[in-house]
């Protein structure tokens, strides 16, 4: 069984609209992946998804209400095969931490020319929310389908 692990700093808004999505997606076209997300951060560990997020996620028949954020930790970078950051920052975080290069890349190397997935607190309300959750959409599609071949 293959893994993904979607990471950004705080494991309550990004990460795991990355982590429904990919469950969503595994779980409708029945692939054997293992699909999880945390954070580089300890700021909201044991917290569920930003209000928004559930929203945004609901708005697109996705359920991450039950997700509990968590912070990384170096068995991470054994258990999982693929280990995904969000942006920038936390790519450096994870290798800062020991993470394998050849384990990690940026999410956004999958669809948005290597680009960040900006935080969405960034943007202007929940039209923020809506963008970063189709990049996150396009670019996760696009990581599986690659891990599929």
């Amino acid at each position: 069984m293959k893994s993904i692990l979607f990471v950004c700093l705080g494991n309550i808004c990004r990460s795991p609209l990355a982590h429904g999505v990919a469950s969503s997606y595994v779980d409708r076209n029945d692939l054997d992946i293992k699909v999880d997300s945390c954070g580089t951060s300890s700021f909201h560990i044991g917290e569920t998804p930003c209000n928004n997020s559930q929203k945004v996620a609901h708005l697109h028949n996705i359920d991450i209400s039950t997700l509990q954020s968590r912070q990384v930790t170096k068995d991470d970078f054994v258990d999982y095969d693929f280990i995904i950051a969000l942006d920038d920052n936390n790519y450096d975080d994870l290798l800062e931490l020991g993470c394998p290069k050849n384990k990690l890349s940026k999410l956004g190397f999958y669809g948005y020319e290597n680009k960040d997935v900006l935080d969405p607190y960034f943007f202007n309300g929940f039209e923020g929310f809506e963008k970063v959750y189709t990049m996150i959409e396009d670019c996760t599609i696009q990581l599986i389908n690659n891990m599929r071949k």
